[in-house]
């Protein structure tokens, strides 16, 4: 079954100007900088192409993506969209934002990752309603998310007492979180902190620690990497029978538990419309930054039934998605 509702009133944009046309001839260079190897998505483009824009002919993509995540990479990329003379920047994650912030403070960039830290006390926008300077964009909300995914997770498998929480980089994640360990507290849970990164760990390792530590359930937390790398974590999060939960609705459809995020059709639909109205003139200060206005509950019962896992009726009512 599925259903979907709005949680969150969304910061309209406008329509762009009927009086707009573009410059005679002008191909236009729309930077991507990210720390995963997932170039702009097909509901990306389809967007940009609804709204009258023809890949090769009005606009050209310049990709650039640090190897494995490795985000002390982005400030050398970002640098070299600038060379690229790139007319704007789409960055999906808060490192590549904070990366690009730094390369260019004329260059429009479009945020179409940020989490963690609060924008205004982190200064990357004057405020929310109007951003100021040459950043706006879509605020992912991640703490919230995270937090709330371990709730479900309690509430999916309320024995387990001690749950791993897997991050790829500690500088990057420690923003997101707080709010995790504020539940974890209230729930009287104990986490357990694995970096895939640490060491030469990877996801092989980074498993074998989680069940060394006697981590009883998995929390994902929300990252473009992660996403990137879901099959691989669904497939070892199955062989390990780790109950765990994503941001993905994919993820849960290749055999994880649980899932619960937003839904990613609808944020590259808001990417585009920012990266469409700066094109055609605005400025990106004037920008109200967005946030996600759908989210999706996703529960994989028969991954649930490999597990041994009985979810509760509860929560099954809640679900946008029940795979059976």
């Amino acid at each position: 079954m599925k259903r979907r509702d709005a949680f969150l009133v969304p910061l309209v944009i406008g329509a762009p100007s009927l009086g707009w046309t573009q410059q005679a001839g002008k191909t236009y260079r729309i930077g991507w900088l990210g720390t995963a190897a997932l170039g702009p998505r097909p509901t990306f483009r389809a967007a940009l192409r609804e709204m009258g824009w023809i890949e090769g002919k009005d606009f050209v993509f310049e990709v650039r993506i640090a190897a494995d995540g490795q985000s002390e990479q982005l400030p050398v990329l970002a640098a070299d969209l600038m060379r690229a003379n790139v007319d704007v920047v789409v960055a999906v994650a808060p490192s590549a934002i904070r990366a690009a912030k730094l390369a260019t403070t004329k260059t429009p960039i479009v945020m179409a990752f940020w989490g963690g830290s609060d924008l205004v006390e982190s200064g990357i926008v004057a405020s929310l309603a109007r951003p100021g300077g040459n950043i706006t964009g879509v605020h992912m909300l991640l703490q919230t998310l995270d937090a709330k995914r371990l709730e479900l997770l309690h509430h999916a498998v309320p024995n387990a007492k001690r749950i791993a929480v897997l991050i790829h980089d500690r500088q990057a994640f420690e923003p997101q979180l707080p709010p995790v360990r504020e539940v974890a507290r209230q729930a009287g849970l104990e986490l357990v902190i694995v970096n895939t990164r640490d060491g030469d760990r990877g996801y092989d390792g980074a498993f074998e620690a989680i069940n060394r530590a006697g981590a009883q359930a998995l929390l994902v937390m929300g990252s473009p990497v992660f996403q990137r790398d879901r099959k691989l974590i669904s497939d070892l999060a199955a062989r390990w029978r780790m109950p765990a939960i994503v941001g993905s609705r994919s993820s849960a459809q290749d055999g994880l538990l649980m899932a619960y995020g937003t839904i990613e059709e609808e944020l590259d639909r808001q990417a585009a419309r920012f990266v469409d109205r700066i094109l055609r003139g605005a400025n990106p200060g004037d920008l109200p930054i967005e946030q996600p206005t759908k989210f999706e509950l996703v529960i994989n019962l028969k991954a649930a039934k490999t597990l041994g896992l009985t979810i509760p009726q509860s929560l099954l009512l809640r679900a946008d998605e029940v795979i059976q």
